[in-house]
């Protein structure tokens, strides 16, 4: 019995039609748009540096990938405002606590402003300054001088913010891997003799690196005590930065950053 052999080169494959396209196109989409809300939501976030509370470790116009499942999800951990959402307060899945020395990205609950600081205090320790230098439970957190100079002040387009000098040190907690370096313009100023505050159960302190120059939980008008589910999560990566000076003569001026983790 012989085989009927068909030559498909002949055969041209059919056309998907124009709904079919569109249906492929539409699919493709659906879960590119699903990949990012969950990318954004469960995965990490991306921030941009507004002042220059932070410096020396973050400036002005830096862009950050924050680690949003380090410390668990709340409603604040939800992007495009959804926090706004009817979801009960103080509920946090998977909450974990952050380690002395964290960059952290967390939501004021006073004013309900995102906002990036670096935790100073746990749950039940007692933070002070007194006389510019920190103290956490009753001991001084010892600091390295480093360098000071001059630098002018970020400041709106169109105006020129003032010039102000700065004492760098070198500060670490125990436990983390390295030291941060802070600013001091002074250790007379007005935070420099604040608390001392304890740090209630369930929320977090938080301190600038730039201490003259941050409103954080030691100020009237800052944060406070920062309930655990208001933490958005960690600064782990810098992704790019923007040059926001001009290169003075006799003033420091933070060069173009790229790629690092922090």
């Amino acid at each position: 019995m012989s085989e009927t052999v068909i030559d498909t080169s002949e055969i041209e494959p059919e056309k998907p039609s124009l709904a079919d396209r569109a249906k492929t196109e539409l699919s493709f989409f659906a879960k590119l748009i699903t990949f990012l809300f969950l990318f954004f939501m469960l995965g990490w976030g991306q921030y941009k540096i507004p002042s220059e509370s932070m410096q020396p470790t973050l400036e002005v116009g830096d862009h950050l990938f924050v680690a949003k499942f380090a410390y668990g999800y709340s409603r604040h951990s939800l992007p495009l405002g959804m926090h706004k959402l009817p979801i009960a307060e103080g509920k946090k899945l998977f909450s974990r606590l952050p380690q002395r020395g964290a960059v952290v990205v967390f939501r004021n609950p006073k004013n309900d402003l995102v906002m990036i600081k670096r935790l100073i205090g746990l749950p039940g320790d007692k933070i002070a300054t007194s006389g510019g230098r920190l103290f956490v439970n009753g001991e001084m957190i010892e600091r390295e001088a480093l360098d000071a100079f001059l630098y002018r002040q970020h400041a709106p387009r169109g105006s020129r913010g003032s010039v102000v000098g700065v004492d760098s040190y070198a500060e670490q907690f125990a436990g983390e891997k390295k030291p941060h370096i802070i600013y001091e313009q002074t250790d007379q100023g007005q935070l420099d003799d604040a608390g001392p505050f304890t740090v209630p159960e369930g929320t977090v302190f938080f301190m600038g690196d730039n201490r003259d120059n941050s409103v954080d939980s030691r100020a009237p008008m800052g944060p406070g005590f920062v309930p655990l589910d208001h933490l958005i999560g960690r600064a782990d990566l810098m992704l790019f930065s923007l040059k926001r000076c001009k290169n003075e003569e006799g003033l420091k001026c933070p060069g173009i950053r790229g790629l690092k983790p922090l």
